[in-house]
């Protein structure tokens, strides 16, 4: 067996090269939410993923400096709402860029709120937070689910899209 050696340095990474390459890579886009206090937030995201089967688990990761991180963290539970094609407005309004013509309505699933009209609902309890460099993992317990076969709405290289039918 051939064993490559390597530097004990850790390279610099360049944070902004990295953004750009992270950014090639092509996923739907979500909008996360959640309550504490009363007061209902929304924050769209991309980093989100499966996380088990057996027990049903769901995984998002948020920077520790955005707001939605608080209510994560109070509300010890939250919504992934998957957008679906055609509603790129929604996911700019929960990115910070307010639609002054926009006002989400929330339907509640148990007591989290979800967003009416989009792909996929999922609803889950975290059971478990773990700090990742400037960003916190939240992990969620399934509690519901519920979806339609409407379009994924993607995001690439700074830009929304769909995908085609056909390869």
């Amino acid at each position: 067996m051939h064993h490559v050696r390597t530097s004990e340095r850790t390279p610099t990474i360049d944070t902004a090269l990295f953004r750009r390459v992270m950014g090639r890579f092509a996923s739907g886009v979500t909008v996360i939410t959640a309550e504490a206090d009363g007061d209902v937030r929304g924050m769209t995201a991309n980093a989100v993923m499966s996380g088990s089967l057996d027990p049903p688990l769901i995984i998002i990761s948020v920077a520790k400096r955005a707001v939605m991180h608080s209510y994560l963290v109070a509300a010890g539970r939250f919504a992934v709402n998957i957008l679906c094609a055609g509603q790129q407005e929604i996911a700019k309004h929960f990115a910070g860029r307010s639609l002054a013509a926009y006002a989400p309505e929330f339907a509640y699933v148990g007591n989290i709120p979800t967003l009416q009209g989009v792909r996929t609902v999922i609803t889950a309890k975290t059971i478990a937070m773990h700090a990742c460099g400037d960003h916190t993992i939240f992990i969620g317990h399934i509690l519901t689910m519920s979806m339609d076969d409407s379009p994924p709405l993607v995001y690439d290289a700074g830009k929304f899209g769909a995908l085609s039918s056909g390869v």
